[in-house]
């Protein structure tokens, strides 16, 4: 039909238009092949640069790319002044191939920029900031204001002038011992300094407590413990207990427990004990139960494990003269009061039953108060299992350790009986490490602790000793008799009330020594001239000396190490802290007086 013929014209006549190239077959092959031709191009130039180039360096590359392109862009501009190649059909290719030659140049030439520009330098590590130099001033001055004040104010009626100098040079150095604005060892040294420059003290009274024994049995203790921690025995004992008693959470605290009680008379540093050896046990087993502060599970097991490792480890200090390093000073002031020495043996009975119950209630307590939510252990036999077979058979060192470990804790017990005292006992000790090897001396030397403690402990004892034979002991006694006797009570309850201020003054005191070196003979002091029996008072406010440090977290050498691992809310640990001084003041002063009746204290 006309119709049909005119669309068929139509049609035929749109074929054979040039300006429709994609329809045109002739158009689309001329099309193709000159842009295939250009890549080619392209890409041939670039790789001829390369085969070309006989060591490709960055910089010998980076000043030929530029020819090789402009040779390439000659070819393609040779290329487009054929018809074909500038026909509809080749505008839009060539279009494409100068922005590939664009696109690849522009990615060379980074490429090459990057690989020519020397590597960036590794930023600088932060330079550590220095370690301060000398005292902090702050608290050195609060030390010597406390003791200025007391030296220019007049002494009261009774007090020689001498007795009061001294017990402001005294109260000067107690301050330092607390605010620490040096080591211990060197502000004790300083208070000396100060006592004989202003004439109240002699150079043969302010030295004359480094020919006592008692500090220096804490110092051989201190190199008996540095062979019992380096041989690995301790770490060994422990975990014996653990893989024999920690299938629950209550039992594995209880293993851990009297593993610390066991090891306490032979390592006379609460901190070491802590920090040393049960701390990193105690962790170890935490987080291997899946107990971590950092993922807020603490209270899954972490929490009660610490808090009852730090309350434990202030009853077993209280338990051997040997066990906590403040220990000796209170033996050593009870003798210049009483005029008895205790014996390590008397100590160590009079605080055993009521210790040992200690030990089983307390943890019972903040198990109670305070639970995991884990109550079951079993991963902990299983890894002290692991741990032990890492450290194998004993060695010989370890072999030596134990066998000189138990020779001087046999001898403490009884050697006095055959004229061998606590100092010669721990020396026959330390001879048989030194001759073997186990220990050196010159790791003896280098334990700072031992010859720091063995400083400041002589020097309070010079000045507390001397206080008493200055007559300031007998005067502030008789005011404190007085004003509890106007009570009119009998000594039982007036020792309970004595003991109770002597406790919960501990929270003005950040250590034990200071806390003993302040107050235990005066208070020692008036127990007796109330009437109570004086060597149970003695034994008693040594014993409450290591036990007081439960109420805080700075109270004792554990506290510190415990309480940084954050398992334990400072709220909480105040708060319980005073409950199970609570629980102490009763057991102690309950069960024990029946105990040391019974043993024949009094």
């Amino acid at each position: 039909t006309p119709s049909h013929r005119q669309r068929a014209e139509s049609e035929s006549a749109r074929s054979n238009t040039p300006q429709h190239p994609v329809r045109n077959p002739i158009h689309n092959r001329n099309a193709i092949h000159n842009h295939n031709m250009s890549v080619s191009m392209v890409h041939g130039g670039l790789v001829g640069l390369k085969s070309r180039t006989s060591t490709p360096t960055p910089t010998r590359v980076a000043a030929a790319r530029p020819i090789a392109f402009r040779a390439v862009s000659a070819r393609v501009a040779q290329h487009a002044s054929s018809s074909l190649f500038l026909s509809g059909a080749a505008r839009p290719l060539l279009k494409q191939t100068a922005f590939a030659i664009r696109t690849r140049r522009s990615a060379t030439v980074k490429t090459q920029a990057t690989a020519a520009q020397p590597p960036a330098p590794a930023p600088a590590a932060p330079t550590p900031a220095p370690a301060p130099k000398g005292a902090n001033m702050k608290s050195l001055a609060i030390s010597v204001g406390c003791g200025l004040v007391l030296w220019f104010i007049p002494p009261p009626a009774g007090v020689a002038i001498k007795a009061w100098k001294l017990l402001s040079v005294f109260v000067g150095t107690i301050v330092g011992i607390i605010t620490m604005p040096l080591p211990l060892g060197a502000v004790a040294m300083i208070g000396l300094g100060v006592a004989m420059s202003t004439g109240v003290m002699t150079f043969a009274a302010a030295f004359s407590a480094f020919s006592s024994e008692i500090p220096w049995l804490i110092a051989i203790a201190f190199f008996l413990a540095r062979g019992f921690i380096k041989t690995g025995l301790g770490n060994r004992i422990a975990y014996m207990i653990v893989a024999a008693f920690g299938k629950t959470t209550l039992g594995l605290v209880y293993s851990l427990v009297f593993a610390e009680a066991l090891l306490a008379p032979a390592i006379p540093s609460v901190a070491a004990r802590a920090g040393g050896i049960f701390l990193p046990i105690a962790k170890a087993l935490a987080l291997a139960c899946g107990s971590d502060p950092e993922k807020g599970t603490e209270r899954k097991m972490g929490s009660f494990m610490m808090l009852t490792m730090f309350q434990t480890s202030c009853i077993s200090s209280s338990m051997f003269i040997t066990a906590m390093a403040a220990n000796p000073l209170s033996v050593n002031l009870a003798a210049s009061i009483t005029g008895h020495t205790i014996t390590w043996g008397e100590w160590a009975l009079a605080a055993s039953v009521p210790g040992v119950l200690a030990l089983i209630l307390v943890p019972l307590f903040l198990y109670i108060v305070y639970p995991p939510e884990l109550k079951e252990t079993p991963e902990a036999p299983l890894l002290a299992k692991e741990k032990l077979k890492v450290l194998g058979p004993m060695t010989k060192d370890e072999k030596i350790m134990g066998a000189s470990l138990l020779v001087t804790v046999a001898l403490w017990i009884g050697g006095s009986s055959i004229g061998i005292g606590s100092v010669a006992a721990a020396l026959i000790g330390l001879t048989a490490l030194l001759v073997t090897g186990v220990v050196s001396w010159k790791e003896c030397l280098a334990e700072g602790g031992a010859w720091d403690t063995l400083t400041w402990f002589a020097a309070l004892i010079a000045m507390a000793d001397y206080l008493n034979k200055y007559g300031l002991i007998t005067w502030l006694s008789g005011k404190v008799v007085g004003l509890i006797g106007g009570l009119g009570l009998a000594w039982q309850p007036t020792f309970v009330v004595v003991m109770a201020i002597y406790v919960y003054a501990h929270y003005m005191f950040a250590s034990g020594a200071a806390h003993i070196g302040a107050m235990y003979t005066a208070f020692l002091s008036v127990l007796i001239a109330c009437g109570a029996p004086p060597v149970p008072s003695a034994i008693v406010l040594g014993i409450f000396s290591n036990l007081m440090g439960c109420t805080t977290h700075y109270g004792i050498g554990s506290a510190p190490p415990y309480f940084s691992q954050k398992y334990v809310p400072l709220g909480t640990w105040w708060t319980l802290g005073g409950a199970v001084s609570v629980i102490h003041m009763v057991l102690w002063l309950g069960v024990g007086s029946v105990w040391w009746k019974a043993i024949g204290l009094y």
